[in-house]
């Protein structure tokens, strides 16, 4: 029976096109109930439309406040009882009470090597200090913004002549590739949150998260 999920965006969905792209080709055992999205133009609704997946466009701007927003948000999720919830470039910083009603079972993936460069235009910032290295964390989200326990990390080199285009473009390959192997291992009940720290196969991760390999595949 294919594990139930519900997957939040706010753009392009290429992350969710990873998902689905690998559950289509057996690698994944997932099921994609719905995609929300904040944003009724995203390009991720036609991505999801094209592969038979209900979709759902809430707009933050019919809403007074953020609380009456995530309590909307939750209504439109819970009806699908998804066991996780992907936040695949979902552009809301989420409230208390919607974070601890999903808590331990809501993924987010963030542009950096966590806990370095929360927030926006990580690649730039990334640049301008100088970083050797640069990359993409998958953690498990938590009240605090990008604070969540790290699962899994990829880094790419930062080359001499980078910009921050370019750099984004080696992350977005990153992305691809190590968030459905996060989501797999929560699917097949591996992956699992304890008390703020992240587990899997019953050992707590590292601080900051496992680096990937191709062995882990």
């Amino acid at each position: 029976m294919s594990y139930p999920i519900v997957v939040l965006i706010s753009g392009s969905g290429s992350n969710l096109q990873a998902l689905i792209d690998q559950s289509l080709q057996g690698k994944l055992n997932i099921n994609i109930c719905a995609v929300i999205s904040n944003k009724a133009d995203a390009y991720g609704l036609e991505r999801a439309k094209s592969a038979g997946i209900a979709t759902h466009a809430l707009s933050h701007k019919s809403f007074d406040s953020r609380e009456e927003f995530d309590t909307e948000l939750q209504k439109i999720i819970d009806q699908y009882q998804p066991k996780l919830v992907v936040l695949a470039g979902f552009m809301r910083i989420l409230t208390e009470t919607f974070t601890k009603h999903f808590e331990g079972r809501m993924l987010n993936i963030h542009p950096s090597l966590l806990p370095k460069y929360k927030g926006l235009n990580t690649h730039q910032r990334a640049i301008d200090a100088k970083e050797a290295e640069h990359g993409v964390s998958v953690h498990f989200v938590s009240s605090e913004l990008d604070a969540g326990a790290v699962i899994l990390q990829a880094s790419t080199k930062i080359e001499n002549n980078e910009t921050a285009d370019t750099l984004a473009t080696k992350v977005h390959s990153l992305e691809h590739i190590i968030y459905p192997l996060a989501v797999k291992w929560f699917s097949e009940e591996r992956l699992s949150y304890d008390n703020g720290q992240a587990i899997l196969d019953g050992k707590a991760i590292p601080e900051n998260g496992i680096r990937y390999h191709k062995e882990l595949i």
